[in-house]
This record gives structure tokens, C-alpha cells and sequence, in this order.
């Protein structure tokens, strides 16, 4: 069944360790939890939250090493600002300063080095946050790939506002932003040289004013949400499946999913559910404020094909059911291995 970790097996760290689902989970649980255990880290939010002078600060960090840096619908350098931003949203904060740090390859060429900072600067500019400080590396041929970035981002958490899995409760309907496995599969796109007549590409947005819109219209209804990245929508369903006990079931045939994203998918054999995303998310909503909600986030340009996609049941605990658009159900299993490398 769907949900169920296990103690760290492997002896060394295999590419199915950064992939986002269940076998990042136990490297995190075998590993860091124990050495950096603290409550604050053991939420495993997007962002930690914690009290300064009585002022509640989001603060989350994260790392990008897609391959290849440009691709159809952005580049490296939007998507680390666009990642980190998102991060904290999902969380009911409001981003306000970034730090971004680099290790370059040498032999990487100035004027993509340029062209990535421009990006980043004019993601930044959208987003409403400045990137305040960095670091630059760089490490001898052969000794990274290219281009690697890690940003941080801080933010401010208004004050009554609390999302996160704790608020989440059987009866509660899952709402999703828009279609799903757009980036990953715009990436795989390119990787393998497939082309389309209507080109497939990533969704890196920042959220800021989406979520805004949905907090305007579901307030304190809004119980959590969450940005699908690795792993896609299978591994953020099962993270809190398990974080609150309780069972999701999700309807296929609700998925918003792109036509293009499907025939990609059924041609390489992988599940657009297991998929990154870098612009959409999820939030898990009080049924009397859904209707409200939805409405809000089909008029915001990032939200205008948002559909319920599911439901939380007080079933068996800590698992994911798709019904499908055959009329079967199945489980949704925590995604296993890495099928998608360096996707983000």
C-alpha cells in the first residue's frame, strides 16, 4: 500500500535518493532527522516557521541542478527564484528577501552566467522580493555540471494565518492549481528531442498572488497547501496522507493534464502524477469554502484551469486511492527510484 517508509537500506546514496518521493523520505528520516532532529524540522514543511520578537518568519532553502539549464518556458535561474518563493507561499507567508549561491564549472560561458542572472533578477522583480546576498564557487572541469544554485528565502507569516498538514481533516476536498507535469515533461521533451505542434512548456511561475487570491476568498477554510515539484502530485499526496493519518482519494478524471503531457507520458512509460511541477500547487480545503475558492483561483491567470481533484476520508490511515476514468480504484503509491534526474 501506498505510504509506508521504511529504515534506510542502501549503503550508498543512489540518484533514486534526490528523486523527491519515497526513497528521498527514508534517506530524510534515516539520516537528517536524527542529526538535526528539532520540532521545527520535524513538521518537514516547505518552509520552517519560527517566532523572532513576536514576529512569525517562513524560512526555506533549496537547491537546482536541472539539466539543461535553458529549456521551453524558463531556465535554471527563474526556476531557483521561482522554487524558493513558492516555498514560502504555500505556506501563508509573504517573501521577502532571497540570498542565492553558486557553484560554476569552469569552462561555463560568461554569457550564460548572464543570462541566468538576468533571469533570476527579473523572476525576483515579478515575485516582489530582492535577491540580498549569494555566494560564488567555482570548481575545476569535470567537477560539477555546468552550473548549480541554492537559494534561501525569508518571509513574514500575517499574523492568524496557519496552513499546513495539522489543519487537515476528513472532509476536507483537494484542490489543484492547474495541469500537471508540464515542467517535467517539458524538460523530458527536450532531453529526448520530441517535438509537438503545440510546444510543451514548464509552468515556472512564483504563487504569491494566486495564493493571495485564494486566502482573500477561503481565509481560515484554507487548511493547507503544498507545490508538487519532485515527485509531482503522488508524492505531495502521500506526505500527507501520512502527516495527518488519514486516507486521499483523488478522481483521474479531474486532473487537469495537458494532452500533449499524457501522449509524452504513455510513450516513455511514466505516470504524469509522479511528474514535476514548478508553478502549480495544491491546498487542502474546508468543503463550505471550496466553491468560494475555486472561483478565486480560476480568475487569477495561474489558476484559470484549477479543479477538485479529491477528497480526505478518515480511511485506512496514511494512504492515496485514484479512481480511475475506467471505473476502478488503485492505489497512488509514493513514487520509488528516479525516473526524471536532474529535473529541477
Amino acid at each position: 500500500m501506498s505510504g509506508k517508509l521504511q529504515p534506510l537500506r542502501e549503503s550508498h546514496v543512489l540518484l533514486g535518493h534526490g528523486s523527491g518521493g519515497k526513497m528521498s523520505a527514508e534517506l530524510v528520516q534515516s539520516v537528517f532527522l536524527p542529526a538535526f532532529h528539532n520540532p521545527v524540522l520535524a513538521a518537514l514543511n516547505d518552509q520552517a516557521v519560527v517566532t523572532v520578537e513576536g514576529a512569525r518568519l517562513a524560512f526555506t532553502t533549496d537547491s537546482f541542478v536541472v539539466s539543461p539549464p535553458f529549456f521551453p518556458g524558463g531556465d535554471i535561474g527563474c526556476l531557483a527564484v521561482n522554487g524558493t518563493v513558492n516555498d514560502l507561499v504555500v505556506g501563508g507567508a509573504v517573501p521577502i528577501c532571497l540570498s542565492a549561491s553558486f557553484i560554476v564549472e569552469e569552462g561555463f560561458p560568461v554569457a550564460d552566467l548572464r543570462r541566468v542572472a538576468q533571469s533570476m533578477a527579473a523572476a525576483a522583480e515579478a515575485a516582489g522580493v530582492q535577491i540580498v546576498t549569494g555566494d560564488t564557487k567555482v570548481v575545476e572541469r569535470g567537477a560539477a555540471d555546468g552550473l548549480f544554485i541554492t537559494t534561501a528565502g525569508v518571509g513574514l507569516v500575517p499574523a492568524g494565518r496557519d496552513l499546513g498538514p495539522h489543519r487537515i481533516q476528513p472532509g476536507d476536498l483537494i484542490l489543484c492549481s492547474g495541469t500537471v507535469g508540464d515542467h517535467g515533461v517539458a524538460i523530458l521533451s527536450l532531453r529526448n528531442g520530441l517535438q509537438f505542434d503545440v510546444p510543451i512548456e514548464s509552468d515556472s511561475a512564483a504563487l504569491g498572488g494566486l495564493v493571495e487570491a485564494m486566502l482573500a476568498a477561503g481565509g481560515e477554510g484554507i487548511h493547507a497547501m503544498r507545490d508538487p515539484t519532485r515527485g509531482g502530485v503522488a508524492a505531495s499526496l502521500n506526505e500527507w496522507a501520512m502527516a495527518t493519518g488519514t486516507q486521499i482519494v483523488v478522481e483521474e478524471a479531474a486532473i487537469p493534464l495537458r494532452d500533449e503531457v499524457r501522449a509524452v507520458c504513455e510513450l516513455l512509460g511514466i505516470d504524469p502524477l509522479n511528474v514535476a511541477n514548478e508553478g502549480k500547487l495544491l491546498a487542502a480545503v474546508a468543503p463550505d469554502v471550496a466553491e468560494a475558492v475555486l472561483a478565486a483561483m480560476r480568475t487569477h491567470p495561474l489558476g484559470r484551469q484549477a479543479a477538485v481533484v479529491g477528497e480526505v476520508r478518515a480511511g485506512e490511515a496514511g494512504t492515496v486511492f485514484l479512481r480511475t476514468q475506467v471505473g476502478g480504484t488503485r492505489p497512488l503509491e509514493y513514487p520509488s527510484g528516479e525516473q526524471l534526474p536532474r529535473i529541477c
